[in-house]
């Protein structure tokens, strides 16, 4: 099949308009149009805005807080990275005097201030940077730096010994390569203030759908100065829900599309002082329910300091219910003045993941098109997630699902779903992606929700005229060694079929997703079939000169198109008929 780009289309017109004398020697839009060089890539520089240091402990020596540096490169279309070797430069002159500052060279990566993983070794995806420290400055020199936000440094940074409590100054980075460009970074340190600390709770984690129970979130400031507010945040997946809406608490659906997780979050400010050495509790527990879609699920729990008052984003909706409050559950000690970041930000946060006995129908579901030799059908096969229950693989992020489609013979795929890769008819790996394949593997995303699926539009040319050719549509595990899918109680319903062209009798499986009737417009007929690049699925074909395609139509639909079949050929022919008559007169009448 020869594509058709919009440039190729443009000369093709051009040509037939100067053939017709229309069109002089005016030349194509951006034909002539000067190559633009490829500007220099820019990096940007990021980390942590602020850092906080335990005080100097007489006797018990520094405890040290970790700063990371990230690189943040321009992926995508905007930029493939950078192979070459850049230095980053760090300004320690002020911070000089009261903290010291090393390098973490541990190539796994090292906890940083932020709650994230970094390293020295990680570099952005190249070699390991070297680092060294000499005076009020430091040098890092590494290669390659990939598309994404990556971790390129870990700093180290302790109280000096005769730094004082409030004590505060900056670190700045600024990177040089040849052929790339750094944007500067700067971020705070300061000794002392609060050190906010989330205690884990007991949970049950073994649920069956309506359980319900208690969650007094209990945090502690063992830090050496008084929090200002604090900022409890909560989060949790689909199949959970705290009934309570809190006025003092934004709330937002994160992701919810059919390949999002669909995330709840709660952001809660709380007033008041929270005072060094004392521990805190919610004044009234909060209740965490796992509905009737739960299945496996997490809920995430963190505090840390409110600072200054901030807008919420738009998709933040404000609780109208009672105030979220916390009181003491231990006297104060250690009453400190002073308000700085953590310096132990990742024992801020606990997250708990249960398990909920429960199930979810992956139903599968074929189609029925119909079409005369040469012409492009579009077929809609795929599944629905008819529930109860909604199916994340949040920790592992593999797939959910993966829809196996066969094409049923005489038939051939012109334009596929992106997400859809060829295979050979034994579901082994095939190198060629572009040419026909008779089998293909459609992934799903790691999270399908109840109630949705993964519809696949394909678009088919007919070969070969054959009445009732059928391919089948599975949904099973992603491994095809173990096909089961471990939460579906049904897998009768796994399995669909496409049928081609079908009979009276012709009987595809079920045709339209399990819950909806798309109505005979779901797959359109006699628009052209393109791919888009990459395979992409462009729409169904076979215009008036190569028959026409039908889809989600049954048997009406199969029956129609037959009747449509054989009225052409009587009338060609009839007109066949009439013309021989006609000729045999005309010879009559010659010899008469």
């Amino acid at each position: 099949m020869t594509r058709l780009s919009p440039r190729n289309a443009l000369r093709r017109a051009a040509g037939l308009l100067a053939a017709a004398g229309l069109l002089a020697v005016v030349p194509l839009a951006g034909a002539a149009a000067p190559a633009r060089a490829d500007e220099p890539p820019v990096f940007t520089l990021g980390g942590p805005a602020e850092t906080g240091l335990h005080p100097y402990r007489a006797g018990g020596g520094p405890k040290p807080s970790r700063l990371g540096i990230t690189v943040t490169a321009p992926s995508g279309e905007e930029g493939t990275g950078f192979a070459g070797r850049f230095t980053l430069t760090f300004d320690l002159s002020g911070v000089a005097g009261f903290a010291d500052v090393a390098f973490d060279g541990a190539a796994s990566g090292a906890e940083t201030s932020d709650g994230g993983a970094s390293g020295a070794g990680a570099s952005g995806g190249g070699t390991a940077p070297d680092c060294e420290v000499t005076g009020a400055k430091a040098v890092c020199v590494g290669t390659g730096v990939r598309p994404g936000t990556h971790p390129v440094a870990a700093l180290v940074v302790t109280a000096a010994a005769d730094g004082e409590r409030g004590d505060s100054g900056t670190i700045t980075v600024t990177g040089e390569a040849e052929g790339a460009a750094f944007t500067p970074f700067t971020t705070r340190v300061t000794v002392g203030g609060p050190d906010l600390v989330m205690e884990e709770l007991p949970f049950r984690t073994e649920l069956v759908p309506g359980d319900r129970q208690q969650a007094p979130i209990t945090f502690a400031n063992r830090g050496a100065g008084d929090a200002e507010g604090v900022l409890l945040t909560l989060r949790y997946t689909r199949g959970l829900d705290i009934p309570q809406r809190y006025s003092n608490c934004r709330y937002s659906e994160d992701d919810p599309g059919p390949s999002g997780v669909g995330r709840t979050t709660a952001l809660c400010t709380v007033e008041g002082a929270f005072e060094a050495g004392e521990a805190y509790t919610l004044a009234t527990p909060l209740t965490i329910e796992a509905t009737e879609r739960a299945y496996r699920d997490t809920f995430l729990y963190r505090i840390e300091e409110a600072g200054p008052p901030r807008p919420a984003p738009a998709a933040f909706e404000r609780g109208d219910g009672a105030v979220l409050r916390a009181v003491p559950v231990t006297g104060p000690q250690n009453r400190a003045a002073g308000r700085t970041a953590d310096p132990t930000p990742h024992d801020n946060q606990r997250e708990a993941d249960f398990r909920t006995e429960n199930t979810a129908d992956f139903a599968a579901y074929g189609d029925r098109v119909s079409g005369a030799r040469g012409a492009t059908v579009t077929a809609d096969v795929g599944f629905r997630n008819v529930g109860p229950a909604w199916i994340g693989h949040l920790r592992s992020g593999e797939d959910v699902a993966v829809v196996d489609f066969t094409v049923p013979r005489g038939a051939s795929v012109v334009a596929k779903p992106d997400r859809c890769r060829a295979v050979t008819a034994a579901g082994e790996y095939r190198e060629d992606q572009r040419s026909p394949a008779p089998r293909y593997l459609c992934p799903t995303s790691p999270a399908v929700h109840d109630g949705e699926g993964l519809g696949l539009p394909f678009a088919l040319r007919i070969e070969e005229f054959l009445i009732g050719a059928e391919g089948e549509v599975t949904v099973r595990a992603p491994s095809a060694r173990n096909p089961a899918l471990p939460f579906d109680p049904a897998p009768a319903n796994n399995t669909a079929r496409l049928v081609l062209n079908a009979g009276d009798d012709g009987d595809g499986g079920p045709s339209t997703p399990p819950t909806s009737d798309p109505g005979p417009d779901a797959s359109p007929s006699g628009a052209p079939a393109t791919s888009a690049p990459g395979g992409g699925a462009a729409g169904a074909s076979g215009g008036s000169d190569s028959g026409t395609g039908s889809g989600h139509g049954g048997g009406l639909a199969s029956t129609g198109s037959g009747a449509l079949t054989v009225a052409g050929a009587a009338a060609v022919a009839l007109t066949a008929g009439l013309a021989l008559v006609a000729a045999a007169r005309r010879r009559t009448g010659r010899h008469s």
